[in-house]
């Protein structure tokens, strides 16, 4: 399913698909495949696998190598430190997403509760008369009903 509630053609690439061998995204990531191996022990980039147990590597996983070649060579920081921000990173991700669907549904409470409003306040009884207290005005409200006539 696509995020528009249709179907995905299987055919279609996406960052997610997994396309890339192991030595394409070595070459693309600019790191040598015996790295991406130790990523993978690592659980730093962990690629899709074939059938045969083979690595394939996808669009996001070539990002993510890159960014965790920044941060070890940019930044000089450790591999349990990168494996750390990545855990951080994707569960800030999920969190976000969590707030989106609760904020999803929250709206659609409070527009099914405006919904129910509008049909109680279209409910009421257009025949009765606003009530004032007596005590506060002094003055005697005497009502009489309407006589209706013979239909």
């Amino acid at each position: 399913m696509d995020g528009r509630g249709g179907r995905r053609n299987p055919y279609e690439l996406t960052e997610e698909s997994p396309v890339y061998v192991i030595s394409v995204a070595a070459q693309l990531s600019g790191l040598h495949p015996q790295t991406l191996r130790q990523y993978d022990r690592l659980g730093l980039v962990s690629p899709d696998r074939t059938a045969g147990r083979g690595r394939r590597y996808s669009a996001r996983d070539i990002e993510l190598l890159r960014e965790v070649q920044r941060l070890s060579q940019d930044e000089g920081i450790n591999l349990a430190g990168i494996k750390r921000i990545i855990e951080l990173e994707n569960q800030v991700a999920a969190l976000r997403q969590r707030v989106a669907e609760l904020q999803h549904a929250v709206e659609g409470a409070a527009a099914a509760m405006q919904q129910r409003e509008a049909a109680v306040h279209a409910s009421y009884r257009r025949d009765l008369v606003p009530y004032q207290d007596v005590q506060q005005t002094g003055a005697l409200v005497v009502w009489r009903p309407k006589k209706r006539s013979a239909d």
